[in-house]
C-alpha cells in the first residue's frame, strides 16, 4: 500500500482525443509536497507517512506544529494529512513527492470536502419527489410531506429524511481515472468531476477496489534535487 498524494483543486478543464472527442477533467496541483513525518509500528503502533503541502508563515503556525516542523527540519506546511503505507513503502523525513506518483490511466480514489449548500429542502437534499401540483394541494408543493406514523409509536424517529443542512461534508469518489500528468507543472488531470470547489483540498490515492497500475512507481515517485 503506497502513500497518497495532497493536493490543491484548480478547477475543471477539457481534453482532446486524437480522434477530436474532448474529455472533460478536473485539474489538481501538487504544491511542494513533502514528508514532514513517518509513523512507525515500533513507536506508534502503526505505519504511516505524514505529508505537507504549500508553504505557510511561521506567524500562521500554531505552537505544536512548530515544534513538530522544527524537530523533523521541515519548513512550516499549510496542509498536513496522514496516510497508511505498507511498512516497506515509507518514506524519509524531507522527501518531496512529484505528480508522477500516478500514471495516465490508472484508477484513484479522490476524497475532498464538497460545497455547502446551506440549509436545503427535502426535495434538493433527498431528491424527494415532492407533493402533487394539483388535486387540492396549494402552498406546499415541495414540503416533504409526513414524517410520523399514527399513535402508535406516535413519534418522528431519527435520521428520518427530512430538511436540513447539506453539503460541507467530507465525501470520496471511487475509481476516477488519470486523464493526463504534467510533472514539469506537477498537474494531475483527472476525468471527470470531483468533491469540492476551486482552490479546495483534495486526496488522492490508489483505487482501494482496483489492483495498482503496473507502471505506478512504488514506494512513491520522489523529486530528485538537481545539481
Amino acid at each position: 500500500m503506497r502513500t497518497g498524494l495532497i493536493a490543491k483543486k484548480l478547477g475543471m478543464s477539457r481534453l482532446f482525443k486524437e480522434d477530436g472527442t474532448h474529455v472533460p477533467v478536473t485539474v489538481l496541483h501538487v504544491d511542494a509536497l513533502q514528508v514532514v513525518d513517518v509513523r512507525t509500528q515500533e513507536r506508534d503502533g502503526y505505519t504511516a507517512v505524514q505529508l505537507g503541502m504549500g508553504s505557510a508563515k511561521v506567524k500562521n503556525v500554531t505552537k505544536p506544529n512548530r515544534g513538530h516542523f522544527a524537530r523533523t527540519k521541515v519548513e512550516p506546511k499549510k496542509v498536513v494529512r496522514e496516510f497508511r503505507v505498507a511498512e516497506d513503502a515509507a518514506l524519509e523525513v524531507g522527501a518531496t513527492l512529484s505528480a508522477s506518483h500516478f500514471v495516465v490511466g490508472q484508477k484513484v480514489d479522490v476524497t475532498g470536502t464538497s460545497k455547502g449548500k446551506g440549509f436545503a429542502g427535502a426535495m434538493k437534499r433527498w431528491n424527494f419527489a415532492g407533493l402533487e401540483a394539483t388535486h387540492g394541494v396549494s402552498i406546499s408543493h415541495r414540503s416533504h410531506g409526513s414524517t410520523g406514523n399514527r399513535q402508535d409509536p406516535g413519534k418522528t424517529f431519527k435520521n428520518k429524511k427530512m430538511a436540513g443542512h447539506l453539503g460541507d461534508e467530507r465525501v470520496t469518489t471511487l475509481n476516477l481515472e488519470i486523464a493526463a500528468i504534467d510533472p514539469e507543472k506537477n498537474l494531475i488531470m483527472v476525468r471527470g468531476s470531483i468533491p469540492g470547489a476551486k482552490n479546495g483540498t483534495v486526496l488522492i490515492r490508489d483505487a482501494i477496489k482496483k489492483a495498482r497500475h503496473a507502471d505506478a512507481p512504488y514506494p512513491a515517485a520522489l523529486v530528485t534535487a538537481e545539481a
